[in-house]
């Protein structure tokens, strides 16, 4: 798995003109699963990104959670995260998990997020949806699961 975190003033999801997910500050997470992730990687994933620490203390040193900060997480599916622009001119997906492995493995992250403590909003899963947002910094984060 592998996720872009943003770190947002705000952030929000609209699918056909309709609002379908929004957080004033907190975390933007493009959120991409590849063939062969399970729960484990998930489990890891979203512990890592509850507990980095990336928001800022009094003295402004990036030295608290999201959960510290009290803010709140925006997670988008990202397949295109599993892009491979090596050859070519057009991007290979293959390495991105079938649609229903994702859907179950990005729902499984979402309430793994949740149940640290983490309020989650969410986009809708296979649309096309127009995300916006406020990078507060900026700052953004690529990680990737190790291998296991």
């Amino acid at each position: 798995m592998k996720v872009v975190i943003q770190r947002v003033s705000t952030a929000r999801v609209v699918v056909e003109d309709e609002i379908v997910g929004a957080i004033d500050g907190g975390l933007m997470i493009l959120l991409g699963v590849k063939e062969g992730d399970g729960p484990k990687e998930a489990d890891w994933l979203a512990g890592k990104v509850a507990n980095l620490r990336i928001f800022n203390d009094d003295a402004g040193k990036m030295n608290r959670s999201i959960l510290d900060a009290g803010g709140s997480a925006l997670v988008v599916s990202q397949f295109t995260l599993y892009g491979d622009c090596s050859r070519g001119r057009r991007p290979s997906f293959i390495q991105a998990a079938a649609p229903e492995e994702a859907d179950r493995l990005y729902q499984y992250f979402c309430d793994r997020l949740r149940e640290q403590g983490c309020p989650v909003e969410t986009g809708r899963f296979q649309t096309t949806m127009q995300v916006s947002l406020t990078n507060d910094g900026p700052v953004t984060l690529v990680l990737e699961t190790p291998g296991f």
